[in-house]
């Protein structure tokens, strides 16, 4: 597991509901579980307060970090994306978001398609994004400065369905996820029962941690379609109950693990 990515988790699962601070041991503590060494911790926390993730304070020799607004933010962000899904009837309305490419630099045009991809919008070809949701305004949330200034937001209605499915076909590559999403399922289904029958607390950790590093990347790829435009025989629908099944039966564990490393502290 990547330490950066480890340290938002740990904050996304369980220190922002104790207040969102941690002290620097208990972090070094918790890491270590997945093999990375106290210095690398250390290098990894001084890098994301100095880019703004975080906030520190002093307390005798202790260090501790503190969950920002910026920090606080995107993980509000991610988690609405993880965890909440769209299963309501669709109006046919997609929102259209049109990237005016003139004057925009290399790094600019990577932060707006990555905000575009972040909240689901499927590339089209050309300067046309697509998604079946109203994120306009989430988008415009994330992105700063000008970058808002070069999009340009419709909503549409085509003809029908038809039209509908082949919007959805050019902006996704569906088999593909599909596919991937079984392959979550038949990794993850299996050890639920394992997980019911109870684990350790450093155990029920890991497995969460892993559990949550290997589902996150799908809703980012998964546009959350509605049943009118996916494929016959979907899975994605199955592996989030999978996922959050698992995610809910290693909590206890895990919380537990996680509350005892930072008393001690």
């Amino acid at each position: 597991m990547r330490p950066r990515a480890l340290v938002f988790d740990l904050y996304g699962e369980y220190f922002r509901y104790t207040g969102g601070a941690a002290k620097l041991g208990a972090l070094t503590e918790l890491m270590g579980v997945f093999g990375v060494e106290p210095a690398t911790v250390r290098v990894v926390m001084t890098r994301l307060r100095k880019e703004g993730w975080f906030d520190s304070a002093k307390n005798g020799r202790e260090v501790s970090y503190l969950l920002n607004d910026k920090s606080w933010h995107l993980l509000d962000d991610g988690r609405a994306r993880i965890f909440e899904r769209h299963f309501d009837d669709w109006d046919r309305t997609w929102t259209q978001a049109l990237v005016d490419e003139s004057d925009l630099s290399r790094e600019r045009r990577k932060r707006i398609e990555t905000a575009l991809t972040w909240w689901g919008f499927g590339h089209h070809g050309g300067t046309a994004w697509f998604s079946p949701h109203d994120r306009e305004k989430q988008l415009r949330e994330m992105l700063s400065g000008d970058d808002e200034l070069h999009i340009q937001f419709l909503r549409s209605q085509t003809a029908g369905l038809p039209s509908d499915r082949l919007i959805a076909e050019r902006c996704w590559d569906l088999r593909e996820l599909g596919a991937d999403y079984q392959g979550f399922i038949e990794e993850f289904q299996p050890r639920l029962a394992r997980y019911r029958r109870g684990l350790g607390g450093r155990a029920a950790l890991v497995e969460r941690m892993q559990l949550i590093q290997e589902y996150r990347k799908y809703p980012f790829r998964d546009p959350d379609l509605p049943e009118s435009l996916l494929p016959p025989g979907w899975r994605g629908r199955v592996a989030h109950e999978v996922f959050t099944e698992c995610h809910d039966t290693l909590r206890a564990g895990a919380e537990g693990f996680v509350a005892q490393i930072s008393e001690n502290m």
